[in-house]
């Protein structure tokens, strides 16, 4: 009677044990990076479920996101157009990576490059640039533009910048 109890209880035990590791292994683990894109294209963000690669934020709206896409499928996601020109700047494919931002205007992907940026937007991460496909009344700036001031820390999250951004 002892030795089937103990038999029982092995067998309990594994099972709960196999049933804990399944349902462990089951469970979404955010997106950081997603392979096979060899087209290059924007990819469809899953909302909640996709940090950004610089600053590991979830990713909690489609507007003012930005991916990076390599010829060789590899795709990474940002929350702000910021964080993708920081995690680039050192990268030896920042030049020939395709740059795509989907604009807070038309609610498009549009190439980074070719977009217009407002720079007093209330972005992700504070730094205020928002890619626009249409023009503004607002004054914009080129993406060259942007990446020199994301490089010299003349954004929205700088205090003393921003007092100057917003004429304070």
């Amino acid at each position: 009677m002892k030795k089937l109890l103990s038999l029982f209880l092995i067998i309990l035990i594994t099972v709960a044990a196999a049933v804990i590791l399944i349902s462990a292994l089951k469970k979404d683990s955010p997106i950081v990076i997603v392979k096979n894109n060899y087209s290059q294209k924007p990819l469809e963000i899953k909302l909640n479920k996709t940090n950004d690669t610089e600053c590991a934020m979830l990713i909690k709206t489609q507007v003012n996101a930005a991916e990076v896409a390599l010829k060789d499928g590899r795709t990474w996601f940002f929350d702000d157009p910021g964080c993708m020109v920081l995690w680039l700047k050192d990268k030896p494919f920042k030049d020939s990576a395709k740059l795509w931002i989907y604009t807070v205007d038309t609610h498009k992907w549009v190439d980074a490059r070719k977009a217009k940026y407002l720079t007093t937007y209330h972005s992700a991460m504070h730094y205020g640039f928002a890619a626009v496909e249409k023009e503004q009344n607002q004054t914009v700036i080129d993406f060259d533009e942007m990446v020199l001031r994301m490089y010299r820390n003349e954004t929205m999250a700088n205090p003393k910048f921003r007092k100057k951004l917003l004429g304070k």
